[in-house]
């Protein structure tokens, strides 16, 4: 399926359709199972090079990669369990005789970034108990397949296929576009939102949880900066994502036509009309 939106905004990546699986496709990109990786970078990968990535519950990359693709709870697999992420994700684990150990062990492994972070925490949120709030808020599912598969949007097949959302990654006048076509038909839902959130998260259990609301928002990400240190040599410095449950973004192609995006404003910060 070919994208009228991408064509007029202009995207020189591919749309990423992220996809619900029972197999992965044949030469799909996927990371070895118990091996660490960065959800984002596989999907960056398909974003810009026009490759199939798929993942399963053996090879998610990482454990908060687990939760955000739709694993379910994979932070109890975390070291020192849901207690250590909480500190990881915001002052660390050090301040506790466990805590120590459990850094000491994953620095012996040879893990020694980790195990810093794990110590020191990667400090994004104020407190362990902050972090705790946000993962009681965080909508956690556990998909029904063995596999969610990130693909072109050109390389699908809508009738046979699961497809759970588009995802675009765009520079800032063309994210600016997206929200205003999210909000072409309906400006007073406020059809767009922002989230503090993992890379992954963002275009997969948060826009899914999107997907069952009576008013499905898209979301705007790449406001996660380990997402962005990853995927940046692919991707670029300036790039932020949208992604728009499968429903939304069918509605948005629809009204590609007789839109701005035919307009001269628009056209002129493509540098195809008067300045």
């Amino acid at each position: 399926m070919n994208s009228q939106i991408a064509e007029a905004i202009g995207l020189t990546t591919h749309p990423v359709a992220l996809v619900w699986a029972d197999s992965a496709p044949e030469g799909a990109l996927a990371f070895k199972p118990g091996k660490w990786g960065c959800v984002m970078s596989l999907i960056a990968s398909v974003a810009a090079k026009g490759r199939t990535a798929a993942f399963s519950r053996e090879t998610y990359g990482c454990w908060g990669g687990g939760v955000g693709l739709g694993f379910g709870d994979c932070y109890d697999h975390f070291p020192g369990g849901v207690e250590g992420f909480c500190g990881f994700l915001a002052d660390g684990n050090d301040k506790t005789e466990r805590g120590r150990q459990i850094g000491s062990g994953i620095a012996q492994s040879g893990a020694k970034q980790m195990a810093e972070d794990f110590l020191l925490g990667e400090r994004y949120l104020k407190s362990a108990e902050t972090t705790k709030r946000y993962l009681d808020w965080l909508p956690i599912l556990d998909a029904p397949t063995n596999y969610i598969v990130a693909k072109p949007l050109a390389e699908t097949d809508p009738e046979t296929e699961a497809i759970q959302n588009i995802t675009f990654f765009v520079e800032p006048d063309a994210l600016s576009a997206l929200v205003i076509l999210s909000n072409y038909r309906e400006p007073e839902k406020e059809n767009t939102k922002m989230a503090w959130a993992a890379g992954c998260q963002v275009v997969g259990i948060l826009a899914y949880n999107e997907a069952e609301q009576e008013s499905p928002r898209a979301v705007v990400g790449m406001t996660d900066i380990s997402a962005r240190k990853c995927t940046r040599a692919l991707l670029g410095r300036y790039i932020l994502s949208f992604t728009a449950p499968w429903e939304m973004f069918l509605r948005m192609e629809d009204d590609v036509e007789n839109s701005f995006l035919q307009r001269d404003t628009w056209r002129s910060l493509q540098g195809k009309g008067d300045q």
